[in-house]
């Protein structure tokens, strides 16, 4: 993993640490785009972990100087100075199955267990519908679809805006 970047030994740190505790987790967010051909700068890390593993992994986040933000049953905001770190935690059958399935891609970062382009959108689409302020969700949706139409499990990407009764704005986008 390259560690030069200060992004990148923070998310080696996070990594490690999960790795030590047995905590199975899937990079999502920003950071998970670039190896599903879409490149943006971000400045935080995303992870996805399993609900039950959630009080662990604050008591280690706090013990490297992490401080909580916000903690609810689907979410734990933290941040160490300027170091920004999300964990969504998978508690319903879909997300779990993600994490499940996540694989270990190259990023920039080197390689790290990364959900699928499918599930990112699913993530991202998620971000949006509980807040559609965040404009950013929205194109990163549009850019993963333009840069993997021809690889996406399309039935599963449907189900996603079916689930959050988006179906329009799927067909809107794919036009």
């Amino acid at each position: 993993m390259n560690q030069t970047s200060r992004l990148g030994r923070q998310l080696a740190e996070i990594l490690s640490a999960l790795e030590k505790l047995g905590v199975q987790y899937a990079l999502i967010g920003g950071l998970a785009l670039s190896p599903h051909k879409v490149i943006r700068a971000t400045q935080d890390i995303d992870l996805l972990i399993d609900q039950s593993a959630a009080e662990t992994v604050e008591q280690e986040v706090v013990r490297l100087g992490y401080q909580c933000l916000h903690r609810s049953p689907d979410v734990g905001n933290y941040q160490r100075k300027d170091e920004r770190l999300d964990f969504l935690y998978a508690s319903r059958s879909v997300a779990r199955r993600l994490l499940a399935h996540a694989v270990a891609l190259n990023t920039s970062l080197g390689a790290v267990r990364v959900v699928s382009s499918e599930g990112l959108i699913g993530f991202k689409l998620q971000g949006l519908a509980n807040d559609p302020r965040r404009t950013q969700d929205l194109e990163d949706i549009k850019a993963l679809l333009h840069a993997n139409r021809d690889t996406l499990n399309m039935v599963e990407v449907r189900e996603y805006f079916k689930l959050f009764n988006r179906e329009g704005l799927l067909d809107e986008l794919l036009r």
